[in-house]
């Protein structure tokens, strides 16, 4: 058998508003909306649009995209939970879905008989579940309170539970959305090491996940999804940083988006002293690449010993870095009509994300700004992995061990 599941030309449309979220909405969802027609009506869209891939018996495969980009679409067309407009579907052997890890549970039940219940639901026999109950309880964690009902769980147990019930199913395919996020780091490196225990065991594993260390670390390929669709399907250390940069455009968008409007000039007369009438500054940087920025301004009056200030902030408003004209022990007598400062920031170290570049210019005392500019953002994209923590800056360090 060559391929444990294929994905071939798979279309899925849904109406605007429409969900899909349990097995109760599932069933009626299930006979209701088998409308094989590839055309659109009215409120609907496409969430899935002619998708197709083949994963072999034991491979770990990453699905990423932004939100919206179709990712649990996919994994609810594998697990059958809705159907495809359009398009086949083939699935060899024992399939475990943790799209929603708690989906069989019942409130009233405790946790012991919810394990059985869920077990159940997930295909495993009295005699299985019987063989794995205290290896399934210990797992996860929540031994002391398994004959209570599992309404006073708090939402950290339901979902260790959950986990602990379809990561012990032993399935031949696993699917898996983002459940990796549950519980605490101690908790997580159970799991990854669970999922790793059915790798080594043959297992096929689909995993979702924003977690970009963890799809690394498991996965040697990775699927790229965007508007519903396949955009790259390769070798995980090729696709992650167009997923990034992905992210890093639309965070960008979203800035200026924000910025767009705002009138930042500050000042007591209704028409600021200075005017910055053009920014010469590249919007797209890679690493290591010169940044150079040259700015034209227009002072309306004669401003007597003016300080010029530069800030760089990331997306998130984290100062990464600042530079005064005044600290750097560069005076300037005044200035009067148009005039061009030039900056060079040297190589750039900042990490791959979105930055906005503000520029100012205030008084002797830095008390009153004549003008504050914030509306230039630069991008910068990456073409390898690399160090995926939430870092500012990627020096260029050696080791010695």
């Amino acid at each position: 058998m060559k391929y444990v599941l294929e994905f071939d030309q798979v279309w899925k449309k849904f109406k605007k508003g429409e969900k899909v979220n349990s097995l109760r909405d599932a069933i009626p969802h299930f006979f209701s909306r088998q409308d094989k027609s590839v055309s659109l009506q009215t409120e609907e869209f496409w969430a899935v649009k002619d998708i197709s891939f083949y994963i072999k018996k034991g491979e770990v495969v990453g699905i990423m995209g932004p939100n919206g980009a179709g990712k649990s679409t996919v994994l609810k067309l594998l697990s059958k939970i809705i159907v495809p407009n359009k398009g086949s579907m083939l699935i060899n052997g024992r399939l475990s879905a943790l799209i929603e890890v708690t989906a069989g549970f019942h409130p009233e039940l405790t946790g012991r008989e919810n394990v059985y219940l869920n077990a159940t639901i997930l295909g495993m026999r009295k005699k299985e579940i019987d063989e794995k109950f205290d290896e399934i309880v210990d797992f996860s964690g929540v031994k002391e309170f398994i004959d209570t009902p599992v309404k006073r769980y708090s939402s950290g147990m339901y979902s260790r539970l959950g986990f602990s019930v379809a990561a012990h199913m032993r399935p031949d395919i696993l699917l898996i959305d983002e459940v990796l996020s549950v519980g605490d780091i101690s908790f997580q490196a159970k799991c990854a090491q669970k999922i790793r225990e059915l790798l080594s065991s043959g297992a096929t594993i689909v995993l979702v996940s924003h977690q970009l260390d963890m799809i690394q670390s498991l996965c040697k390929r990775v699927i790229l999804l965007q508007n519903g669709e396949v955009i790259k399907d390769g070798p995980t250390g090729e696709v992650i940083p167009h997923y990034q940069n992905i992210i890093y455009k639309k965070r960008e968008d979203e800035i200026k988006h924000k910025i767009k409007n705002i009138d930042s000039r500050v000042g007591v007369d209704t028409r600021a002293l200075v005017d910055i009438v053009h920014v010469d500054l590249k919007k797209t940087f890679g690493l290591g690449e010169q940044i150079n920025i040259t700015i034209e301004y227009l002072a309306r009056e004669k401003i007597s010993h003016p300080i010029f200030s530069m800030d760089v902030l990331r997306a998130d408003g984290v100062l990464c870095y600042s530079s005064r004209t005044d600290k750097l022990g560069i005076k300037t007598s005044s200035i009067q009509g148009k005039g061009i400062i030039s900056i060079d920031l040297g190589k750039n170290m900042l990490a791959p994300g979105v930055y906005m570049v503000k520029f100012s210019v205030w008084d002797r005392e830095m008390i009153h700004p004549y003008i504050i500019h914030n509306k230039e953002v630069i991008r910068v994209e990456t073409e390898a992995l690399n160090n995926l923590s939430d870092v500012v800056f990627i020096p260029e360090i050696k080791w010695t061990i």
